[in-house]
C-alpha cells in the first residue's frame, strides 16, 4: 500500500465514520428531540444539512478550478467540520430547547456548507494522486472500516453498554469533531503536483440551463429525484413518531438498524442499478412509498417505547430504500447520453435538488402542527409518486453510450 493510497484512506475512513456519528437523520434527531428542541427545528437538520452540501458545489468547484492545489479545500472543509461538530456537542450540553436546536442549526450550516468544499475538490485530486484501477478500493475500503465503527458504537448503545443520554451521544459527537480535524491534517500531507493549467472557466447561467431546455431524459431524472427526496427526509419524522407519548427512543437500535440496512442492501441495489437504473429508482420509491405509509398508519395509535423494535424496522426498511434511491440515481446520470457534459449535468442537478431540500424544511412545521405521520404520509405519497415519474426514463444500461 503506497503513502498516497494510505493517506486517502486513513482520511475518508475518519470523515466517514464521523459522519456516522453525527448522523443529521438519526443521531442529531434524537439528540435534539432529547434535549427539548421543537419538531419543527428537527425537522430543519436533514434540509440543511443536505441542501447545504448541494447548493454551494457549482460556485466552489468554479473556484477551486483556479487553483493549482486543491487539497486545502479538501482539507479546510474538514477542518472546518471538526469545529463545527465540536460546537454542536458543546451546545448539546450548555443549552437547551429551541436555543440549543437554534445553535445546532446554525453550525450544521456551516458543516454542510463546508462538506461540499470537500465533495467537489475531492475528486479532483483523487485523480491527480492515485492510480487508475484503485480510485474505486480507496472509496470502498473506508466506507468498510467506517461501517464497522458505526456498527460497534451502535451496538454498544443499543445493548445499554453506552447510556442513551444526551452528554453521551454530546461526547460521541466531540469525538467525531476530533476525527474530522486529525483527517485534515492527513490529508494536508499528501503529495499533490500542482495543476499548471489551471484557469478559469466561465459557465453562464444560460449555459447552464440550457440542458433543462434541451433534455427531456435530464427534466426526468431531476423530477425523479425531487420526488424520491422523500426517502431522505423520512428518519427524523420516524424518530419523532417513536417519541411521540414523550419517550426518548431507543438510538442504538435505531443506528444500528440504519448501519445494517447500508451494509446489507448497498452491493445488491449497485448491480441492480449496472443493470437497469430505471427499475431500481422505481422499487425503491415503491419500498419507500409502503414503509413509510405503514409508519403513518402506525403513528395513528398509541405509540410509546415499546414500539422500539417497530421503529426500529420502520427505519431499515426505509433506508434499503434510501440506499436504492442513492445507487440508482447516481447510476442513471452516470450512464445517460450527457453529450460530454456530465459535469454541468451534476451541477445542475445538485443545485435544483438543493433547493428543493430547502423547502422540504417546511415540513418540520406540519409535524409541529398535526403530528409526524402527517409528514410520513405525504413522504410517503412522493415516494409512490416516483415511480411512475421513474417510469419514463430511459433504459440506459441499454443504450448505446
Amino acid at each position: 500500500m503506497d503513502r498516497p493510497f494510505s493517506i486517502h484512506l486513513v482520511a475518508l475512513a475518519l470523515t466517514k465514520t464521523a459522519d456516522g456519528l453525527i448522523d443529521p437523520k438519526l443521531v442529531l434527531s434524537w439528540l435534539l428531540n432529547a434535549i427539548g428542541a421543537p419538531g419543527y427545528i428537527i425537522g430543519m437538520l436533514v434540509p440543511v444539512r443536505e441542501s447545504g452540501a448541494l447548493l454551494p458545489q457549482l460556485l466552489l468547484a468554479r473556484l477551486i478550478q483556479r487553483s493549482r492545489i486543491r487539497k486545502y479545500y479538501w482539507a479546510g472543509g474538514a477542518a472546518l467540520q471538526g469545529l463545527a461538530a465540536l460546537g454542536m456537542a458543546l451546545a448539546a450540553v450548555s443549552l437547551s430547547g429551541a436555543v440549543a436546536g437554534w445553535v445546532i442549526i446554525a453550525l450544521l450550516t456551516v458543516l454542510a456548507i463546508a462538506r461540499s468544499a470537500c465533495s467537489a475538490s475531492y475528486k479532483d485530486v483523487l485523480a491527480r494522486t492515485i492510480d487508475k484501477g484503485t480510485r474505486g478500493k480507496v472509496s470502498g475500503s473506508a466506507g468498510t472500516i467506517a461501517a464497522m465503527t458505526v456498527l460497534a458504537f451502535a451496538v454498544l448503545l443499543s445493548s445499554g453498554l453506552l447510556p442513551r443520554d444526551p452528554q453521551v451521544i454530546s461526547a460521541a459527537i466531540m469525538v467525531a469533531g476530533v476525527l474530522w480535524l486529525i483527517a485534515a491534517i492527513v490529508f494536508a500531507t499528501l503529495d499533490e503536483s500542482s495543476d499548471k493549467s489551471a484557469e478559469s472557466v466561465d459557465v453562464s447561467l444560460a449555459g447552464l440551463l440550457q440542458p433543462l431546455q434541451e433534455d427531456g431524459e435530464l427534466r426526468n431524472y431531476i423530477a425523479t429525484r425531487a420526488l424520491l427526496i422523500s426517502t431522505a427526509l423520512a428518519p427524523p419524522f420516524l424518530v419523532m413518531l417513536g417519541s411521540a407519548d414523550g419517550a426518548v427512543g431507543n438510538l442504538g437500535l435505531l443506528v444500528l438498524a440504519s448501519s445494517m440496512a447500508s451494509i446489507v442492501s448497498s452491493y445488491i441495489w449497485g448491480a441492480l442499478s449496472d443493470w437497469s437504473s430505471r427499475q431500481t429508482l422505481m422499487l425503491a420509491g415503491a419500498v419507500s412509498g409502503v414503509i413509510l405509509a405503514g409508519a403513518a398508519v402506525t403513528g395513528l395509535f398509541d405509540v410509546n417505547d415499546e414500539f422500539g423494535m417497530l421503529i426500529a424496522g420502520y427505519v431499515f426498511v426505509s433506508q434499503i430504500a434510501y440506499q436504492g434511491v442513492r445507487a440508482g440515481r447516481k447510476t442513471h446520470l452516470t450512464d445517460m447520453d450527457s453529450a460530454g457534459r456530465r459535469s454541468i449535468y451534476t451541477a445542475l442537478s445538485n443545485t435544483l435538488i438543493g433547493g428543493f431540500l430547502v423547502l422540504g424544511g417546511l415540513l418540520g412545521g406540519l409535524a409541529e402542527l398535526a403530528g409526524p405521520e402527517s409528514v410520513l404520509a405525504l413522504l410517503a405519497a412522493l415516494s409512490l409518486s416516483a415511480i411512475f415519474s421513474a417510469c419514463r426514463l430511459s433504459e440506459v444500461q441499454r443504450e448505446p453510450r
